[in-house]
């Protein structure tokens, strides 16, 4: 499994940014109802970290009136040791 940071898009009006929340804190999953919010800030995304084996399966927590617009971004933590060969590894792929 990889930690996966999941970032779901909305629109910046206030029936917009109540209905995302509503959607997530109503879903019932954990998850979900534990996002970080950027509104308050002008950035109207909701961001989760989960640990999942792929992309797609990051994507399935994601309600479905959101998935479209939703990024997922495999996170990776370096260390010394790594930082060479995960940089290069990764700029050739």
């Amino acid at each position: 499994m990889a930690l996966h940071l999941i970032e779901v898009p909305h629109s910046d009006s206030v029936i917009e940014c109540s209905k995302a929340i509503q959607v997530f804190l109503s879903s019932g999953s954990h998850f979900l109802s534990n996002a970080d919010w950027g509104c308050d800030d002008g950035e109207h995304k909701a961001w989760i970290v989960v640990d999942v084996n792929s992309k797609e399966e990051a994507l399935q927590i994601v309600p479905p009136l959101y998935r479209q617009q939703a990024k997922i971004v495999r996170l990776t933590k370096y260390t010394q040791a790594t930082l060479k060969a995960s940089v290069a590894q990764s700029h050739h792929a």
